[in-house]
Protein backbone atom coordinates (compact mmCIF):
# COMPACT_ATOMS: atom_id res chain seq x y z
CA UNK A 1 0.00 0.00 0.00
CA UNK A 2 1.39 3.73 -1.35
CA UNK A 3 1.83 5.75 1.78
CA UNK A 4 0.14 9.40 1.22
CA UNK A 5 1.35 12.32 -0.03
CA UNK A 6 3.48 14.71 1.70
CA UNK A 7 1.55 17.42 0.79
CA UNK A 8 4.20 20.48 1.87
CA UNK A 9 6.77 19.23 -0.42
CA UNK A 10 4.61 18.77 -3.65
CA UNK A 11 5.49 21.00 -6.74
CA UNK A 12 3.35 24.18 -6.95
CA UNK A 13 2.03 22.63 -10.01
CA UNK A 14 1.12 19.03 -8.21
CA UNK A 15 -0.53 21.29 -5.03
CA UNK A 16 -2.72 23.56 -7.28
CA UNK A 17 -3.76 19.66 -8.95
CA UNK A 18 -4.21 17.95 -5.36
CA UNK A 19 -6.44 20.95 -4.02
CA UNK A 20 -8.30 20.55 -7.38
CA UNK A 21 -9.02 16.51 -8.25
CA UNK A 22 -7.71 14.98 -4.67
CA UNK A 23 -4.90 12.41 -3.88
CA UNK A 24 -6.05 9.28 -5.84
CA UNK A 25 -6.64 11.42 -8.85
CA UNK A 26 -3.69 13.56 -8.92
CA UNK A 27 -1.79 10.31 -8.69
CA UNK A 28 -3.46 8.97 -11.91
CA UNK A 29 -2.44 12.36 -13.26
CA UNK A 30 1.29 11.92 -12.15
CA UNK A 31 1.41 8.11 -13.26
CA UNK A 32 -0.29 8.67 -16.92
CA UNK A 33 1.55 12.43 -17.76
CA UNK A 34 4.84 12.81 -15.58
CA UNK A 35 7.63 14.40 -17.60
CA UNK A 36 5.23 15.37 -20.42
CA UNK A 37 4.37 19.26 -21.30
CA UNK A 38 0.62 19.46 -21.53
CA UNK A 39 -1.58 21.80 -23.22
CA UNK A 40 -4.99 22.44 -22.92
CA UNK A 41 -6.32 24.01 -25.52
CA UNK A 42 -8.21 27.31 -24.88
CA UNK A 43 -12.01 25.40 -25.91
CA UNK A 44 -13.61 22.14 -24.43
CA UNK A 45 -14.68 21.20 -27.28
CA UNK A 46 -13.71 19.69 -30.51
CA UNK A 47 -14.83 22.38 -33.46
CA UNK A 48 -15.04 19.35 -35.86
CA UNK A 49 -17.52 17.41 -34.03
CA UNK A 50 -19.45 20.21 -33.25
CA UNK A 51 -19.48 21.03 -36.45
CA UNK A 52 -20.88 17.61 -37.63
CA UNK A 53 -23.46 17.73 -34.93
CA UNK A 54 -24.68 20.70 -36.46
CA UNK A 55 -25.04 19.58 -39.65
CA UNK A 56 -26.59 16.01 -38.65
CA UNK A 57 -29.05 18.36 -36.89
CA UNK A 58 -28.19 17.00 -33.18
CA UNK A 59 -28.42 20.41 -32.44
CA UNK A 60 -31.49 21.66 -34.38
CA UNK A 61 -33.81 22.31 -30.91
CA UNK A 62 -30.98 24.43 -29.91
CA UNK A 63 -30.68 28.57 -31.13
CA UNK A 64 -27.14 29.75 -32.19
CA UNK A 65 -26.87 31.65 -28.84
CA UNK A 66 -27.87 28.43 -26.43
CA UNK A 67 -24.48 26.68 -28.51
CA UNK A 68 -22.79 29.27 -28.22
CA UNK A 69 -23.05 29.78 -24.47
CA UNK A 70 -22.75 26.13 -23.79
CA UNK A 71 -20.22 24.73 -26.20
CA UNK A 72 -17.69 28.43 -26.14
CA UNK A 73 -17.95 29.49 -30.09
CA UNK A 74 -19.46 32.77 -31.42
CA UNK A 75 -23.06 32.71 -32.41
CA UNK A 76 -21.32 34.03 -35.64
CA UNK A 77 -19.55 31.23 -36.40
CA UNK A 78 -22.32 28.70 -35.19
CA UNK A 79 -24.52 30.90 -37.95
CA UNK A 80 -22.17 30.15 -40.82
CA UNK A 81 -22.17 26.69 -39.95
CA UNK A 82 -25.92 26.24 -39.93
CA UNK A 83 -25.87 28.20 -43.31
CA UNK A 84 -23.24 25.96 -44.98
CA UNK A 85 -25.85 22.88 -43.75
CA UNK A 86 -28.75 24.64 -45.63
Amino acid sequence: MRSKLNYDMLHPTYKALYDIVGEDNLLKIYELFRGTQLQLPMKMYDRVALKEAIHEGKLDNMTNQEISLEFGYSPRWIKGIREKKA
